[in-house]
């Protein structure tokens, strides 16, 4: 038995085995027969879709920036854990013990949303202005 469990992963084994094989090869080959040409100034100089970088590397975002970011993901996890529940919903009105609850769980998950949504509000977490 522990024989056969072990045998399973001989497949997972192998894809490892390839990948690595893989991404070596790949970089040997690169070095082998790539070309090496002359370093300048210019060519070491970062790219910028044709610009001279100039400035600061990355620009500093507000905190709304990251607020409003998380409550947009908050938000979208909302409907991708609605998306299943609708999905079975009808299959599950046909048990009649789950009818009330599958309804009353799905309803007290969107008014904890919609308070916190509205406490949001209230702080004006959606205003990029201030």
């Amino acid at each position: 038995m522990a024989n056969s469990q072990l045998a399973q992963y001989i497949p997972v084994l192998m894809l490892l085995v390839a990948a690595v094989g893989f991404a070596a090869g790949t970089l040997m080959v690169s070095v082998l027969f790539g070309s090496r040409g002359r370093r300048t100034r210019a060519k070491d100089a970062p790219y910028e879709c044709g610009k001279d970088p100039i400035g600061e590397g990355s620009a500093r975002f507000s905190v709304k920036f990251y607020l409003v970011a998380m409550l947009f993901i908050l938000f979208d996890i909302e409907v991708v854990f609605m998306y299943p529940w609708a999905v079975v919903y009808k299959q599950m009105l046909a048990e009649h013990a789950t009818r009330n609850l599958i309804l009353g769980s799905m309803v007290s998950f969107l008014v904890i949303l919609f308070v916190g949504y509205l406490y949001a509000l209230k702080k004006k977490a959606f205003d990029w202005k201030s």
